[in-house]
């Protein structure tokens, strides 16, 4: 006798780890204002076609451990948050290496070690930030 399988539904593919946090940081970034997460929610449906199977619990988990990561700021409204990233694209990734650098005993040895895989190019960009920096200005001109 065949054992009975349970009917499968039809889900949507489960999103890699950390694609979800970006997706919603994107929504974030491109509302230009903050959102509540049923906002967030709504936008990432849209925007994806998304799985309705996107609980509305599984984006304020996100959205709570964005702000808890410091990637978001959130102001109460009414009894829920309104939340908005506390820097653009290229911020929070500067303030990524920076917390991880700051959790490593041998800063020196990392920077180090950064530096020398840079591309030829990407020393010279940040030779001029450098350059730029201790001469008061805050970006040199790029070409």
């Amino acid at each position: 006798m065949a054992a009975l399988r349970k009917p499968q539904r039809n889900k949507a593919p489960r999103r890699a780890s950390g694609a979800l946090e970006s997706a919603v940081l994107a929504v974030l970034w491109e509302a230009g204002q903050p959102l509540s997460a049923t906002d967030v929610r709504e936008r990432l449906l849209a925007h994806d076609g998304g799985s309705a199977d996107l609980a509305y619990t599984t984006v304020v988990t996100i959205l709570t451990r964005l702000h808890e990561k410091n990637a978001l700021y959130r102001q109460r409204e009414g009894r829920a948050y309104r939340y908005a990233p506390v820097a653009d694209e290229a911020g929070l990734a500067a303030r990524r290496l920076s917390a991880l650098l700051d959790a490593t005993a041998d800063r020196n040895a990392v920077l180090s070690s950064f530096v020398n895989d840079l591309s030829d190019a990407d020393e010279q960009l940040l030779r001029a930030l450098l350059g730029a920096r201790t001469h008061g200005t805050s970006h040199p001109a790029r070409g």
